[in-house]
């Protein structure tokens, strides 16, 4: 692969940050994709093992991905046009920068967790607030709402990482550009890459 993460703690972080991930199947009928909210599930040694979240029943990918398990989880980070407005070289040309991941995966529907599907990622979204929310606020719904909604658990085959970052930029331009980017994740994951070549004015440019 082009671009691969330092290591795949990097992709675990990935996901923690953007939860809302594409999970893309293929059946009879031909593709199924939706966008998801997952969290992902790591071994004692922080490997990937597992991606876990829910969907509604009535959702057509429920049946294509009980008949055909594989499938492709999508992890959509940040990434933005890079334009020659920030790098003093006329014939410098724009790029896009970004960091991204493509997790092959195999689904396995968990209808016994689905309560705690919804517990864990509620308390992971609410965790830091004054006052978090959570499930048992609205215990009286869950009757009527919980047969609609099934969890999944979709099991890692393999990662394959792209994180970009403006790691094939000469140091010149990484530095023009890292300086006159706006603070965000972005800037933070182009920095946290290109540590080793950064300027002291371009570190000091960084939140």
């Amino acid at each position: 692969m082009k671009y691969p993460p330092r290591n795949l703690g990097d992709v675990v972080t990935l996901i923690d940050q953007n939860p809302l991930c594409w999970l893309v199947s293929i059946g009879a009928g031909g593709f199924g994709a939706t966008p998801l909210p997952l969290l992902a599930e790591c071994d004692a040694d922080g490997t990937l093992r597992a991606l876990f979240g829910h969907m509604a029943i009535a959702n057509p990918q429920v049946t294509q991905l009980r008949d055909q398990a594989s499938a492709l989880v999508l992890v959509n980070g940040p990434q933005a046009y890079i334009s020659p407005e920030l790098v003093g070289n006329p014939m410098w040309v724009p790029t896009w920068n970004y960091a991204a991941a493509l997790v092959h995966v195999d689904v396995d529907f968990v209808p016994e967790e689905t309560r705690e599907s919804i517990d864990r990622l509620t308390d992971r979204m609410e965790a830091g607030r004054l006052a978090p929310w959570t499930v048992s606020n609205a215990q009286e719904r869950l009757p009527s709402m919980l047969p609609h909604i099934i969890a999944f658990r979709a099991h890692v085959r393999a990662v394959d990482g792209r994180f970009k970052l403006g790691r094939d930029e000469a140091r010149g331009p990484l530095n023009e550009i890292m300086t006159g980017m706006a603070p965000g994740p972005l800037a933070d994951w182009m920095q946290l890459y290109n540590e080793d070549r950064l300027d002291h004015i371009a570190r000091e440019a960084k939140p």
